[in-house]
This record gives C-alpha cells, sequence and structure tokens, in this order.
C-alpha cells in the first residue's frame, strides 16, 4: 500500500518527519517496506529574484542580476521574453543537476558570464511550456527551497499491509493509528471542505428506484449493501492540481476529474467507487447478479472476457456492465462526452469476489480489497462524499441517491479479563491503560463485574477473541516496552514428534557436512517422469505450477539449473519436506522426505588446492548413509547396488527407505554431473491427531527413542592402528564386512574407515580388494603389541569363517 506523507497529514496534522512517520508505523503498525522522496530532483533549486535586467543588443537575450538569497547578487543571462525586474523563478545555481541530466555551468554568452540559469516548466519536467521561464506567485524570500513555494515534494511510504488488516488499505486506516499513537486528532483533509452535503438516500431492501434509475440485487449473500449516487450535468475534463497530486503522489496516474475522484476515495478512505456512465446503461438499470452461462464483456483494460455463473456482474437492461468489485466495463465507460453518471459504492461478498477475479486471472486494486473486507458501516456515508466530491470537481447536481440492502449490525463484543493483559505480556498493565489504548483505536469499552466488555469498530474484521485486543494492546504501547526477563515457566511433558525429531538430526549432519537447506514449495509444472501420475491442485498457487510433487529430486533439480543459470557451478542443497505418493489404487499418501543434491567441487578451492575433486557417485553414497544413519540410529543400514536407473537403494532394518541416483539437468556444458539422495522418513498422518477432548499420540513409523548424551573426555592414550587390504567376493557388500569387524574387534575398537577398493591384475575374478584402516585405543592405559595382534587375528578369523574373506597377498 503506497501512502503518501503529505496526504496523510492532511488527515491527522502532525509535526513528525517522514522517517520519524516511517519508524512509527514500522514499530507499532505494519513494516515500511518502501521510503522514496517525490520530486526529490527539484531539491537543488531556489527562488531566484530578478533585480536589474538589461537587453543584449541584437539578441533575444537578456543579461539580468539575480538574488538567490546567498548575499551576492549572480550575473545571469536568460533567453526568455518574459524577465521581468521583481518578479521571482525558479533558479538554479551553478553546479545544479537538471531533471534531464544537464549540468549547469558557469560559462560566457555573447560576451556576459552566466552564473546559473532561471527555469522553465519544460527544464524542471511540470509541463511542456518552454516559451517562458515559469514565473512563481509567491512573496517568498530569496533562496527559498523551490519545493517550499510549489509544495511538489513529497514522500511515498510503501507499507506492507497484512491481509488481516484491510483497515490499513487507505489513507484514513493509517490515519487512525498514526492519531492514536501521537495523541494528535483525526480529521478530514482541507481539500474535502468544499464538498457539500447530499440528500437523504432513498432505501429499499432488495430493490428501489428513483432519479429515473432502478436498483435491484438479486442475492444478498453476495451483495448485502449497494448505493447509487445518480448526478446530472458533469462535465467530464482534467483534474485540479490538488487532486491530480494526490493521484500522482500514490503512483498512480491521472485520467480525468470523475475517475480520480474515485480513485481519492480508494486510496484515502479504503472504499473502492465506480463511475458509470449512465446514458450507457440500457433501461437506466443496474441489476447485482451472478454472470449467466456464456456471457461476454470487454473490461476496460480491453480484454474480451468469457464468463461463468461463478462470476457477479453488474448488469444493466441487457448485458453485463461490469465485473462487480473487480473492473468496470468499456460499455459503459466514463468518456469526455458523458454528461450523466451513477457512482457506486458497494460491499461485495470477498468469497464470491476472489472466486470471479481468480477465475477470471485478474487482480485490481479495488478487488483486492473487497477480498480482504471493507468498511460495510461506511458505504452509504461514502457514497454521499462520492457524489459530493464529484460534483465538487466536475459540477452537476446529484438528482438522487438509492441505499439498497440492509443495514449491518455491530460486531460482536470481546470480553477481556484485564489481568490477562499482564499474564500474556509479562508486563503490568493497569486497566485504565487498556481502556486508552483500545479506545484511541475506535474501540468501544464498557466495564462491568465480569471485566471489559470491548466491541470493535466496524473496519476491523480481525478481533473477534480477547488474546486479539491483548495484542492491540502490545502493540501499540510498543513491543519494545516488553520484559525481556524470563519469567518462570516448566518445561513441556509432551515430546516431539517423530519426524520432527528426525527432522532435526537429519538437517543437523546435512549442515554439519557442508550442504545448504532451501525451502521451495512443493509444486512442480508437471507430473514427474516414471511415477504413477501426479496431483493437481484444484486452486493453484500459480498455473505454471499446479501439481504436487512426488520426489523431493525434482524441486532441488529445478534450484540447481537456477544456480547454473547464474554461473553458480558448485551447488551442495538439501530439504526435508513433502512428496505426495500416487498409489496404483488412486490413494495418495504423504510423505515426509529427505532429499540432497550435489554437483561441482567437492570444497572451496584454497591455495594449497587450487582445484579440488568434484562430487562423485560416491560422495552421494556416502550422503545417504549419512541421512540414513541420522535418521534410525543405531538400526541397519544396507545401501546395494540399484536397478532401473538407480544407482544405490538405501535399507533400512531391511525395509526400502530410498535410493541414490544421477539427476538429469538442463545444464550447460561446463557443468559436472548431478548427484542425488533421496530417502522417505516417514508417513504423513492425514487424520485428526485426536478426537475433541481426548489424547492420542501416536509414535508413526520412526520410534522416539530418548538417547543421552553422554560426556566423554578427550583421550589422553596413544592410539593403535593397522591396515587390513582384503580379498572380498563381489556378492558381498562392503557394509556387511564392516559390521562384522565392528562385532568382532572389541569394546577397544575407536574407528574403522574403508579407504581403497582395486580390481585388476592379481586380485581373483569375481573379487575385488578393499583396503580398511582399524583404530584401537583403551581410556586408561597403553594398549600392548600382543592385544592389538590379538584383535587383527581374531578379525581376520571371523571374515574367513564367516564370508570367506582372505588377507590379499602382497
Amino acid at each position: 500500500m503506497n501512502i503518501s506523507f503529505e496526504w496523510l497529514k492532511a488527515f491527522v496534522p502532525h509535526d513528525l518527519s517522514a522517517e520519524a512517520v516511517r519508524d512509527l508505523l514500522t514499530m507499532h503498525v505494519a513494516t515500511v517496506e518502501g521510503f522514496e522522496r517525490i520530486r526529490a530532483e527539484l531539491d537543488p533549486f531556489v527562488v531566484g529574484r530578478v533585480v536589474e535586467s538589461e537587453k543584449i543588443p541584437d539578441t533575444r537575450l537578456s543579461f539580468n542580476k539575480v538574488d538567490d538569497g546567498s548575499g551576492t547578487l549572480l550575473d545571469v543571462v536568460c533567453g526568455a521574453p518574459n524577465v521581468t525586474v521583481g518578479a521571482s523563478y525558479p533558479f538554479a545555481r551553478t553546479g545544479t543537476r537538471m531533471p534531464g541530466g544537464l549540468v549547469i555551468e558557469k560559462r560566457k554568452i555573447r560576451g556576459f558570464t552566466s552564473n546559473g540559469m532561471l527555469c522553465s516548466p519544460r527544464e524542471l519536467m511540470l509541463g511542456d511550456d518552454h516559451d517562458g521561464i515559469m514565473t512563481l506567485d509567491t512573496d517568498a524570500a530569496p533562496g527559498t527551497p523551490l519545493l517550499d513555494v510549489l509544495k511538489l515534494g513529497d514522500v511515498r511510504l510503501a507499507v506492507d499491509v497484512l491481509p488481516n488488516r484491510p483497515d490499513l488499505l487507505s489513507h484514513l486506516g493509517i490515519a487512525r493509528e498514526v492519531a492514536a499513537l501521537t495523541g494528535k486528532p483525526a480529521g478530514m483533509p482541507a481539500e474535502l471542505a468544499a464538498v457539500k452535503g447530499v440528500k437523504r438516500a432513498v432505501r429499499g431492501e432488495s430493490s428501489e428506484s428513483a432519479g429515473g434509475v432502478s436498483v435491484t440485487i438479486e442475492d444478498a449473500a453476495d451483495c448485502p449493501r449497494y448505493c447509487a449516487a445518480i448526478i446530472r450535468g458533469v462535465k467530464v475534463g482534467p483534474s485540479p492540481d490538488w487532486l491530480r497530486r494526490r493521484i500522482e503522489a500514490v503512483g498512480g496516474r491521472s485520467i480525468s476529474n470523475v475517475v480520480d475522484a474515485t480513485n481519492y476515495l480508494l486510496h484515502g478512505f479504503g472504499q473502492p467507487v465506480h463511475a458509470f456512465d449512465l446514458a450507457k446503461l440500457a433501461g437506466a438499470k443496474v441489476i447485482v447478479r451472478r454472470a449467466r452461462p456464456g456471457e461476454r464483456i470487454v473490461t476496460l483494460d480491453g480484454v474480451d472476457r468469457a464468463l461463468s455463473p461463478e462470476v457477479l456482474v453488474i448488469g444493466d437492461g441487457n448485458a453485463a456492465s461490469a465485473l462487480a468489485g473487480i473492473m468496470g466495463g468499456q460499455a459503459s465507460e466514463v468518456t469526455g462526452a458523458t454528461t450523466d453518471i451513477l457512482l457506486e459504492v458497494a460491499t461485495f461478498s470477498p468469497r464470491v469476489v476472489r472466486a470471479g477475479r481468480r477465475q477470471l486471472g485478474m487482480s485490481t486494486d479495488a478487488s483486492y480489497r473487497f477480498e480482504r473486507g471493507i468498511d460495510d458501516a461506511a458505504v452509504a456515508r461514502m457514497a454521499a462524499l462520492a457524489g459530493g466530491l464529484v460534483i465538487a470537481v466536475a459540477g452537476g447536481v446529484i438528482e438522487a441517491l438509492i441505499d439498497v440492502g440492509a443495514k449491518p449490525t455491530a460486531r460482536k463484543s470481546v470480553l477481556l479479563q484485564p489481568t490477562k493483559v499482564g499474564k500474556l505480556l509479562g508486563d503490568r498493565v493497569g486497566s485504565a491503560e487498556t481502556v486508552k489504548i483500545l479506545e484511541s483505536v475506535g474501540f468501544s469499552v464498557a466495564k462491568g463485574d465480569a471485566g471489559l466488555r470491548v466491541t470493535p469498530p466496524s473496519w476491523r474484521h480481525d478481533v473477534s477473541r480477547d488474546v486479539d485486543l491483548v495484542e492491540e494492546v502490545a502493540r501499540l504501547r510498543g513491543y519494545d516496552r516488553l520484559p525481556d526477563a524470563l519469567a518462570g515457566s516448566r518445561p513441556s511433558s509432551v515430546p516431539d514428534h517423530p519426524l520432527y525429531a528426525v527432522g532435526v538430526r537429519v538437517r543437523d549432519a546435512l549442515v554439519a557436512a557442508g550442504l545448504c537447506e532451501v525451502r521451495p514449495l512443493p509444486y512442480i509444472a508437471s507430473p514427474d517422469s516414471g511415477s504413477l501420475g501426479a496431483v493437481r491442485v484444484r486452486n493453484p498457487i500459480g498455473e505454471d505450477e499446479p501439481y504436487l510433487r512426488t520426489q523431493i529430486l525434482t524441486t532441488l533439480a529445478r534450484r540447481a539449473e537456477y544456480n547454473l543459470s547464474r554461473m553458480q557451478r558448485d551447488v551442495r542443497l538439501f530439504e526435508i519436506g513433502t512428496s505426495f505418493v500416487v498409489a496404483a489404487s488412486g490413494d495418495v499418501r504423504e510423505e515426509m522426505r529427505v532429499g540432497a543434491l550435489v554437483m561441482g567441487a567437492r570444497r572451496p578451492s584454497h591455495f594449497t588446492e587450487a582445484e579440488p575433486p568434484a562430487f562423485d557417485a560416491w560422495d552421494a553414497k556416502g550422503l545417504a548413509e549419512l541421512i540414513a544413519r541420522a535418521a534410525w540410529r543405531g538400526a541397519r543400514v544396507d545401501i546395494t547396488e540399484g536397478s532401473a536407473g538407480t544407482l544405490w537403494s538405501v535399507a533400512v532394518d531391511g525395509a526400502a527407505r530410498g535410493v541414490v541416483r544421477s539427476v538429469e539437468l538442463d545444464a550447460p556444458v561446463w557443468a559436472a554431473p548431478a548427484f542425488g539422495v533421496e530417502v522417505t522418513l516417514g508417513r504423513v498422518a492425514t487424520a485428526a491427531v485426536a478426537a475433541r477432548g481426548t489424547h492420542d499420540y501416536s509414535r508413526g513409523e520412526i520410534p522416539s527413542v530418548r538417547v543421552p548424551r553422554r560426556y566423554v573426555a578427550l583421550p589422553t592414550t596413544p592410539a593403535a592402528e593397522f591396515d587390513l587390504a582384503l580379498v572380498v567376493p563381489d556378492g558381498v557388500p562392503a557394509t556387511e564386512v564392516e559390521r562384522l569387524m565392528r562385532r568382532t574387534a572389541g569394546e577397544t575398537l575407536e574407528s574403522i574407515a574403508l579407504f581403497d577398493e582395486y580390481r585388476g591384475s592379481g586380485i581373483p575374478v569375481g573379487t575385488r580388494s578393499l583396503a580398511w584402516r582399524l583404530t584401537f585405543r583403551h581410556p586408561e592405559r597403553t594398549l600392548r603389541d600382543k592385544e592389538v595382534e590379538g584383535r587383527r587375528a581374531q578379525v581376520l578369523k571371523m571374515l574367513g569363517q564367516e564370508l570367506g574373506i582372505s588377507v590379499r597377498a602382497g
């Protein structure tokens, strides 16, 4: 939401700077994401007064003495014919950069030195007039900043308004907050003082006629209230300067006085207003209805749109004239020839507006506000204000004001215990302070024996519970006033969900291994190849990615391609998220998975290693083992040769859990191969955790085993290690060999590492040579050679007996 600082100041006069207002809003209301000075390029210009002037012979030039407030009269040569002694003009001193980029320099012209320039409107980009310099109608002293005289300077604040606070989508909404925070009273802008009151509205429940126009609402659920102002004799033309500046200050474009008046109501008061050319409404009828099957409309943006009954329209006697709450139609557009108009000020169902604009693929300032909810109690008041404003800027008379629909009821009150405020905030907040804070932003508070009975104002749709009121107190007091001391508490007796706990362990392990976590949305553009299909979301966030993914590696592959397109060849990514698997029966199963993708250099380059080795399939296999051991602590992990396009399969305690495979990418020729790991951690339950009033905690597929961390002192005794080069049959996995060695070596075994594989001459066919390094250490004494040799002999004996493995000769 763009907020003009000067427009805001017109609602609530104050003496704060734009920077102070920015900080105040960010601290108490909503984050101000943007801060832009409007017409900042005119900051260097000042008021210059011509003290002396004489014509330069045989030219159209004049030589002038200009007072710029510096105390020294400056010599200035000017070619404009309207230089007058005693008049004031915009003046650019030497060194000033013009809006067009030209820098004013001291130079000689026809033998006369010129120290600056008197400016025309076109040179200042304030108009197209370049025939003469711009005369200023002001008594301001020479040297006064030009922006102080022209009142063109403003600051545009971009406020990040969250969906639960649609009341902040206007200058009035922000002004209410500023008034509450500063203690200054809020009121109507001075430019609206000329707006006259209008006649009393003619009311009807579902239909009413007046001024030769009838208004009908077919379904009150779609449109609870519709007000129409019938104005005749308007003259459509350019807007007055003050209105044009207001619209441009929020980033809009001035169109005409009538259209700008409707946009003034939109940005100033948060009420969308639409103007129809009354002569173009067939039968002088307004019918709020659903679109008919096959009906079409050409909207104001020139697009011919096909409509469905899902869309709410404003129809006349023959066809649809506008998309209710979204956009008007070209057939009833206000033009320069328009003399009679109908102003629409209404409230539409947020659900219906959202469904209609999504079905049409549109989003407008009006639909954005209707979707989130407007102040329905202000509709009639806004209709009268809109009519009066149009008359003030475009002339004409209001022939009738029609109000159809039920008046809104007051919002439900909320009971607030004053003690609960302090209990939730951890700070003492008196009842009187609570009442004062809530009343400052429009809440009505009634004190009773049961507590404070608080009624939200009509524009606050987000307040329905006492905690919402506590939040209001907290933010308006200031979050910085909350105590930072920790109050007494007790640990929870509810354990973490097993899937969450295993996710934490896996995340810690992968981050420690140097991978970066990504958290993308689980949507893809098309079903994954090789899967049984993917589920298409009925209302996707974007039509370019409407499917739920079945594999995490699909998402990681797109992230890797994104990095490659930006010349980042070294990628180490992982994600812990959900995938949606479609079974042969058609059922959809949501699974929690971890995926990892690596490619490029295995580690950053260093002066000791200018070109580190690249990731290979063995690194991916190691990642798979790391993930499995972190997820299932103490379980048996088997990584066997894969099939059907996979490098390896990952099994835990005999159950298949994941795969390791090469990842196909749309990659440049210089990109290294990519390898991926995907492991299923468990199934996400789709049923409710427990019925209301009961407790039911399921541990799921992963047992929640609490393993205490024991303190182990740093070793003080030396280690003893030896290498074993073994001839291992091809059918015996290295993991099985390692498992047997761990079981046989005894409790003094500290570590075991596979560091070499060899196939070739000297090795029998059907076998390969694997080399391990075994490290032993006793925590209290040095191991004797005899003990270490005994361990070695025992390991070799068991390997030969159980797996048929022998020591490699030579």
